[in-house]
């Protein structure tokens, strides 16, 4: 669908795609300020940009913004619209526009436009509202379809995201180019919300958190650490199978460590520090500097290459209090971390096999479905990065032949590199079609020189390692907030935190509730009984509330027959079997890695 758009300088063009649903919702934005500075007069503007799923608009108001003012302003946007209104663009100088901004009270505009280089600045009219804006924006509110956008919540925010300026109020809103996509967005919000994983989190006693304690920190109650350790042991031994060594750093260093790194004078805002006597020691916000240590404590020779080291190490990293999402985003998480040393000749192989690990892994949790992306250097800075032509030639070769000889495709991201060296970035699909960013590989040009590390080559010199980075899952914590709402917290009885619950009908029948349980706990399996004064009925919906994949309810015919009534989650009654069939049955579901029985 391509849109018509007026520039800055009065000229007229036409857009499609990505672009025009960007200056789609850029444009709402403006239409959403105008609403708003209309119903409440007194507001100064913020910023209000487009943003990946929609638009925002920062405002300074006299009264709190309530849920129900939502409904008002989208009234008002649509009122607006239907007028036919212009964006109507000029130019003016530096000067001029001060000027014009402080006779409207729009102090916050102001300093901006104060910061801007340049004589001149461009401004859009909207009806009453005037807004400093680069565009393009559409050349009227006749283009916009009253289906096609929704305002979706208040939040807070501080001015330029600095929590010691003035607090604004957040309306976030969305739109697409069509009603049937704005449709279709919302009802995967409607999903979303239903799928939650810090409304299941707490439904499903899984973990917790507390202002008391401090927020962004996770409490994992008992079936949230059998969760976790369900994961980690599978990842553990698998890793073992693939010749990765597992290591142990502290979770404290003196800041020799992370000035070497360079993390103390590019990270340090985002780490904790302290004082033991006259050292100050950090609080590791990352692994790598550890693991490089360890390398460094004896000589390598190119026969010890590829040395794989692998922790899975808890890291702490400060994360302002409004960024802050249950386990998605938190500031103490756990790195399932490796660092991959090796030459140049095994960095092809190294490469190639951490992606068939990520897609591995990534099918036995349920996830067939990804996008990758490549990011490179913006090549017009080159400056920016580090490491030589070379370094990157022979790096993004290396990535892109893995993902060729694999039939994978990739979006290219250009200027996307970290400033060490390009990465892999793997992007799962969730059952509700949602992008997640968890799985990395990357090179480190950086590292091993700034440490010095190096082996001793077959030339019998010294050299550096090719460094490799790469994660799995990113963090155990935001990637079991993925698993929960991927699943809705329904897990696969191989993941599920208990795998059957035996339900005797009446107190007599107690005992041999127990012998069962003891039986398949024999076979490794996570039961529980439910031995409550309650009725079938509510013990059954007990059961299926807290998602358990299989029900065993016994009564006299079970007891006599030496059998168990298996109920199973997803369908329904199997009626009367002996436990050593559903044994071997469930064994080969585990087995497996099922996802669904």
């Amino acid at each position: 669908m391509s849109l018509k758009v007026r520039y800055a300088d009065g000229t007229e063009g036409e857009i499609t795609g990505a672009e025009a649903l960007e200056v789609y919702r850029h444009s709402l934005s403006h239409l959403m300020a105008a609403a708003v500075c209309r119903l409440y007069p007194g507001t100064h503007l913020g910023i209000g940009p487009a943003i990946s799923d929609g638009f925002y608009y920062d405002f300074e108001c006299p009264e709190t913004f309530s849920e129900d003012a939502l409904g008002r302003i989208e009234a008002e946007m649509k009122a607006l619209a239907a007028g036919n209104l212009n964006f109507e663009p000029c130019v003016l100088s530096k000067e001029e526009a001060i000027g014009q901004f402080a006779a409207r009270g729009e102090h916050l505009k102001v300093e901006l436009i104060g910061e801007k280089a340049g004589e001149t600045l461009s401004c859009y009219r909207l009806g009453d509202l005037v807004d400093f804006c680069l565009g393009p924006h559409l050349c009227s509110t006749s283009q916009i379809d009253p289906g096609s956008f929704r305002l979706l919540s208040v939040a807070g925010s501080y001015w330029r995201g600095d929590e010691h300026r003035p607090q604004l109020q957040r309306i976030y809103g969305t739109a697409f180019l069509t009603a049937g996509e704005l449709k279709s967005y919302l009802e995967q919000l409607e999903e979303a919300k239903k799928r939650d994983h810090r409304k299941l989190g707490k439904e499903l006693d899984l973990f917790s958190m507390s202002d008391e304690a401090g927020p962004g920190l996770a409490f994992w109650h008992p079936k949230g650490t059998r969760l976790r350790l369900i994961v980690e042991d599978f990842l553990r031994s698998e890793l073992y199978r693939r010749g990765y060594e597992f290591v142990t750093t502290p979770h404290v260093a003196r800041d020799t460590l992370w000035k070497i790194s360079g993390h103390y004078d590019y990270y340090r805002q985002n780490m904790y520090v302290f004082n033991i006597d006259e050292d100050e020691f950090v609080i590791k916000p990352m692994n790598c500097p550890g693991h490089i240590h360890i390398y460094k404590t004896q000589m390598r020779s190119y026969r010890d290459l590829p040395l794989r080291l692998a922790e899975f190490g808890t890291v702490y990293r400060y994360e302002k209090s409004g960024v802050l999402h249950g386990m998605l985003r938190v500031r103490g998480f756990t790195q399932d971390d490796a660092h991959i040393f090796c030459t140049r000749e095994q960095v092809a192989g190294e490469i190639s096999d951490a992606i068939d690990l990520v897609l591995f892994v990534m099918k036995n949790f349920g996830f067939d479905q990804y996008k990758v992306e490549l990011s490179v250097r913006d090549e017009a800075n080159k400056g920016n990065y580090a490491g030589s032509e070379e370094d990157w030639a022979l790096a993004e070769s290396a990535l892109t032949e893995a993902l060729a000889s694999r039939g994978i495709g990739w979006t290219r991201m250009e200027g996307e590199a970290v400033f060490y060296g390009p990465k892999i970035d793997v992007k799962l699909i969730d059952a509700i079609g949602r992008p997640w960013q968890l799985s990395t590989i990357q090179f480190d040009f950086t590292l091993p020189k700034r440490f010095d590390i190096t082996y001793t080559a077959s030339d019998g010199q010294p050299h550096p390692p090719v460094m490799l980075h790469r994660a799995l899952l990113g963090s155990i914590e935001r990637f079991l907030g993925v698993l929960i709402e991927h699943y809705a917290g329904a897990f696969p009885i191989w993941l599920a935190p208990v795998q059957a619950v035996v339900i005797p009908i009446a107190e007599r029948h107690h005992e041999y509730a127990q012998r069962v349980m003891r039986r398949l706990k024999e076979a490794n399996l996570r039961v529980e009984v439910d031995g409550r004064n309650e009725k079938m009925g509510y013990k059954i919906r007990a059961a299926q509330t807290q998602k358990v994949p299989y029900m065993l309810v016994v009564g006299d015919k079970e007891l006599e027959s030496g059998e168990v009534s298996v109920r199973n989650r997803f369908l329904g009654d199997e009626g009367s079997q002996s436990l050593e069939l559903f044994l071997d049955k469930i064994e080969g579901f585990i087995r497996e890695r099922s996802v669904r029985p």
